[in-house]
């Protein structure tokens, strides 16, 4: 017997409905789609994603700002890959710019996902530092004591690359296009 569907039949109404015919072996269904709210629901998730994850990276940077004490200089001694290149970063001499690029670029980056301006930008900045995060977690193949291969750096990665490809700056953002 084929499974295969025969027919499909879309048909947009007025108001935003979508009307669909399906015929799969002989038997036909028929359903009616709101286009237009789906679309809102869309939005509304989508808008709410890149604010959450807006908040959860602005946090982080200001409290590391507000805190005179914070340093990513343990962190960075601390590596198990490329621990030659972290250590370098975590130097006298360079551990000033790169507390500076975590806080103020976490902070910064969290507020332009918020705000939807400059999004693609504070996007990939984002996706670079989280990757320069996981990097001295890993060792290989295990992150930290309870990952294999994937932890959450990698997931907001991923999420963060999901909203870019949905275009979530433009969802309800400040600048819309504009960037």
């Amino acid at each position: 017997m084929n499974s295969r569907v025969k027919n499909v039949q879309l048909k947009i109404l007025s108001r935003g409905f979508l009307i669909g015919h399906l015929e799969n072996r002989g038997i036909i269904c028929k359903y009616i789609i709101n286009v237009n709210s789906m679309e809102k629901q869309y939005k509304l998730l989508i808008f709410l994603s890149r604010v959450a994850f807006g908040w959860m990276f602005f946090y982080a940077g200001i409290t590391k700002v507000l805190n005179p004490a914070w340093s990513a200089g343990g962190y960075l001694r601390n590596a198990k890959t490329l621990g030659g290149v972290y250590n370098w970063l975590g130097s006298a001499g360079n551990i000033g710019w790169v507390n500076f690029v975590n806080e103020w670029g976490l902070t910064l980056a969290g507020a332009m996902l918020i705000l939807g301006l400059g999004f693609r930008y504070a996007v990939y900045f984002l996706m670079g530092l989280m990757f320069l995060y996981y990097l001295p977690v890993l060792h290989f193949p295990y992150v930290g004591e309870h990952s294999f291969l994937i932890d959450e750096h990698i997931l907001y990665i991923l999420s963060l690359g999901v909203l870019l490809y949905v275009k979530a700056g433009e969802v309800w953002g400040l600048a819309r296009k504009t960037f």
